[in-house]
Formats: structure tokens, C-alpha cells, sequence
């Protein structure tokens, strides 16, 4: 990347290490997540202006836990470390961890002890986010304690003099009060970056590395449509113009209407080179019998790139294939060489992980290092129209995901007409911009039900809503009972196939937000 000030997010395999990353760079700073065995060598190549360590599952003093290079301690880099990360802080200096007495974990009162650095402008007390079980017994030579809980003595530590600090709780995530001020402190007070990761430059760097990528070539890309793929189109199609084709598979699992919709976006309002291919059958036929999600993920990545490489040859040589990945589905992929953390795989993302290994295309993914919101502040920079910049995720394979178990043409239908009743009651609600996402999912049970003084024996399916800031945590959105009355009553009544409907209440974690 440019000369931009860098901090490095080390993980020790915390699924929120990218939430980490994301307040950093609220900072308008850029931020890197990085494994925790890199060594101090090579964060001063790097020139690496700030660490931030992760919290993590392990225990400190577990046979097999994470450890850090030695030499990062002396390095001179300061350093914020966030629970484990406090944790090993605590224990590499000369201080010693053991079991808390008292778990503590949720919403926590904090009291602030120091109110300079990493608390510089803070009142006396805060509310915080527990998670942990361990908790720091005595303090390194240097450090001094910087805040308490009343379960947790030494809840914030830190050497002024060698700019090492440690917190027990998560000021990334939205429940700690304040909690991206902490970060905003470490970054610009402790570690004195600027703020110069911003959309304008963004897009001139990424101009430049297209640029030399592309050359004279061609290049394909894969157009679903959604905010993502549309940026990347305005992105490559701004740098390289008619060298650019926009591909759009239409897997057959798409919504109600879905292609035509694309169809005429990409041919009216786009000029670009826009390609419609119905792959629906050979697609279908991969999945026939396949109720594992992992496989139906590996099948639709591979098979997309099988379409496109045969597509492609028709076009004459095409080297690259450009795709709207994003930093979320390289970290829930965990596919090694692309994701450099120790999170474990949630899911494969069909354009990540599932994609097949002997890939005939270079692939360029200019929005593999950004967030969703990112991706739309990106995009409007870019003039994507607003109502492509503002969609939901929809995920690339598809409704073939929010069908549990085999995915048929007959399913299929029955979802489209349930999440078409889902997504036009929730825009009439004027509720469509507040959630993050709001679907159907079609279960593979059916259920008892009494229609017209006869039983029936129908499908069953669930509705999810969700509210997040980048889909890393999600919380279930609680909508108006009028509004859940009104699913039911329209999909019961105008959907012949279905005669249950129940309301998804689990946030993420524990759950995901996509049921597959």
C-alpha cells in the first residue's frame, strides 16, 4: 500500500479482530490485521506505526497458546493489547495471570483511575464489555494500574515511558462507551498517526494498481448486481474503460425478478460492456442432492469460474478476473495465504474459499482490504446510483444458502415468492435502510396446519432481520409486531406451499447471520 500511516491489528484468534481493524480505520487511519508470530523485523520493515494484540480463546498459560516475538516488546512500537493481548502483555513483562475468582463478562461499570493517554478526555466512569475468565495478579515492572471494574483490579494497565498499554475489556465492540475514542486515543495521542486513509485516496491508489494490472489487456468481471460487484464495475470501468466486460451469471437462485432488473441497470444506466449468461440448469445439476452448505458453497465457487472461463473463451483472451470481494469474507473464509490471522473458518465465501485450485484467471480484487460501509462511501464517491449503494447483502450463491437441505427449482420458487413478500413489506415500513439485512430462510420441516376447516401439511419458514455496522456482530432487529403479523398473514395467504412462519431471534454471535 502507499505511504499511508499503518497500524497492525496481531491476531490471536479472536473472530473480532476485524472488528478491531474497523475502528482503526473510523480513525481515517489504515490498519493491517496481521498473524501473531510475525516477527519484530519485519512490523519495523513495515513501519508499523502502532500494535494493536487481539483477544483470543486461549489461556496464557495453555501448553499450545499463541505467543508473540520477544523483540516486539523492545521494539519501541507501542503497543495496545485488548484482552489475551493484556493478558500476555501482563505475563511476557514479568507480571503474573491467573483464573479470576469471579468470571465477568457483558456490560461492566468501569472506573478510570488515570485519565491521560488512552483515556485522555474521559469522565471517571465509562461502561465496558466483559469477556473473560483469566485476569492479570500483579503488574510488570513499569506499568501502573490505568482503570478497575469491582470484580477486576487491574482492568486497564499501562508504562507510560515505553508506551505499552492494556485494557481487559473490548472498547471495539458497540456496547463499551466510548470505546473507538480509546482506540482514536492509542492511534493519534500514543502513537501520533495521521488521518490519511480516506475514499479519495483510496481510489487513486487502487487506479494505479489496476492500471499496471490491466495494461493493454482485457479484463472480466463477475457482476452480481449487489454494492459490491457494481463499486468494482465503477472502479475498473472509470480506469480502464471498454477494456472492462461485466459478466452476470444468473445461477438460477437469484430473487423474484432478480435478472431482468440487472439486465436493464447494467444496459440503461451503465455504459458498460454487459454480458447476461443463464447458467440456471448446469448449476442446478451440481447441487442435485446436496444438502451439506460447505459443499453447495464449493460447488457455485467452482462453478462460476467454469462458466466464466468458458465464457471467456469466447470473448477471445481474457487473463483477469475481477471480483467484489471484501476483508469480512477473507477472515469467515480463513483460507490460508489470503487471510493472515488464526480465526478459524466460520463459512467458505464461493468467491474466497470456494473457489477451484487450477483457476485459469488472475484474479484482481480491489475491495478485498475494505469494509462494507467502505465499499459504499466508495461507491457513491464512484456516482453508483443510490439505490445500488444502499442494498442489503445478498449473498453470491444466492437463495441456494436460505434453502436448508436440497436446493430444487420448486423450492427455489416457493422462496422467491416468500422473500419478495419479505423485502416489499419491509421497504414499506420504511425500515429497508435501518436493517442490515432482512430475508427468508425456507426450512426443510413441515408442519400441522388448518386451512379452510381442513389440515394441511406444509412448508415451514423463518424470517430473519438483523441490525449491524459491518456484519462482523449482528443483533436481531426487533420489528413491529404489526409489521412480523403482516409477514405471516401475506405469506400464509398468498403462498399456497407454506403454513408456518417463525421470527429468527439469535444475534452473532453465537449464530451467524446467513443460516448456512
Amino acid at each position: 500500500m502507499p505511504k499511508h500511516d499503518l497500524i497492525a491489528v496481531l491476531d490471536f484468534g479472536a473472530q473480532y479482530s476485524m472488528l478491531i481493524a474497523r475502528r482503526v480505520r473510523e480513525c481515517n487511519v489504515y490498519c493491517e490485521i496481521m498473524a501473531h508470530n510475525i516477527t519484530a523485523a519485519e512490523l519495523k520493515k513495515r513501519k508499523v506505526k502502532g500494535i494493536i494484540l487481539s483477544g483470543g480463546p486461549s489461556s496464557v498459560y495453555d501448553k499450545n497458546s499463541p505467543k508473540l516475538d520477544p523483540q516486539i516488546w523492545k521494539s519501541g512500537i507501542p503497543i495496545l493489547g485488548i484482552c489475551y493481548g493484556t493478558q500476555l502483555m501482563a505475563k511476557d513483562l514479568g507480571g503474573s495471570v491467573k483464573p479470576g475468582k469471579k468470571r465477568e463478562y457483558g456490560r461492566t461499570e468501569l472506573f478510570i483511575d488515570d485519565q491521560t493517554d488512552i483515556f485522555a478526555g474521559f469522565a471517571k466512569q465509562i461502561i465496558c464489555w466483559m469477556s473473560h475468565g483469566d485476569s492479570i495478579a500483579k503488574l510488570p515492572k513499569g506499568f501502573k494500574m490505568l482503570a478497575h471494574t469491582q470484580n477486576t483490579p487491574l482492568a486497564a494497565i499501562g508504562d507510560h515511558e515505553r508506551k505499552l498499554y492494556g485494557v481487559q475489556f473490548h472498547p471495539e465492540v458497540v456496547h463499551t462507551d466510548r470505546g473507538t475514542e480509546i482506540i482514536k486515543n492509542f492511534v493519534y495521542v500514543v502513537c501520533g498517526c495521521k488521518p490519511t486513509w480516506t475514499t479519495k485516496n483510496f481510489i487513486e491508489e487502487q487506479t494505479k494498481e489496476i492500471k499496471e494490472a490491466v495494461g493493454k489487456g482485457k479484463i472480466l468481471l463477475a457482476l452480481s448486481g449487489g454494492v459490491d460487484s457494481s463499486t468494482v464495475a465503477a472502479l475498473i470501468s472509470k480506469t480502464v474503460g471498454k477494456q472492462l466486460t461485466c459478466m452476470f451469471i444468473d445461477q438460477g437462485f437469484m430473487r423474484k425478478n432478480e435478472a431482468k432488473k440487472i439486465n436493464e441497470i447494467f444496459t440503461k444506466r451503465f455504459k458498460l460492456n454487459f454480458i447476461n449468461i443463464d447458467a440456471s440448469k448446469r448449476f442446478y445439476e451440481k447441487l442435485k442432492g446436496v444438502t451439506d452448505p460447505e459443499e453447495k458453497r464449493h460447488r457455485i465457487g467452482n462453478e462460476f469460474i467454469r462458466v466464466f472461463e468458458e465464457e471467456a473463451k469466447k470473448l477471445g483472451h481474457i487473463p483477469l478476473l475481477a471480483q467484489g470481494t471484501l476483508y469480512p469474507d477473507v477472515i469467515e473464509s480463513a483460507v490460508p495465504g489470503l487471510s493472515a490471522t488464526t480465526a478459524v473458518r466460520i463459512k467458505t465465501h464461493h468467491n474466497v474459499g470456494g473457489l477451484p485450485k487450477d483457476i485459469k484467471f488472475k484474479l484482481v480484487e480491489p475491495l478485498k482490504k475494505l469494509f462494507k460501509d467502505e465499499v459504499r462511501a466508495l461507491g457513491r464517491e464512484l456516482g453508483v446510483p443510490e439505490d445500488l449503494i444502499s442494498r442489503q447483502p445478498f449473498p453470491g450463491p444466492g437463495l441456494a444458502i436460505r434453502i436448508i437441505g436440497e436446493v430444487t427449482p420448486e423450492r427455489v420458487k416457493i422462496l422467491q415468492h416468500v422473500d419478495d413478500i419479505v423485502v416489499s413489506e419491509v421497504k414499506k415500513a420504511g425500515l429497508y435502510k435501518e436493517l442490515w439485512q432482512s430475508f427468508a430462510v425456507l426450512l426443510p420441516i413441515r408442519t400441522v396446519g388448518v386451512m379452510g376447516d381442513k389440515r394441511t401439511y406444509l412448508n415451514t419458514v423463518a424470517i430473519r432481520a438483523v441490525t449491524s455496522r459491518d456484519a462482523m456482530t449482528a443483533d436481531w432487529a426487533r420489528l413491529p409486531y404489526e409489521l412480523l403479523d403482516t409477514f405471516s398473514t401475506r405469506i400464509i395467504n398468498e403462498v399456497p406451499e407454506v403454513n408456518r412462519v417463525v421470527y429468527d431471534i439469535s444475534s452473532k454471535p453465537p449464530a451467524t447471520i446467513e443460516w448456512e
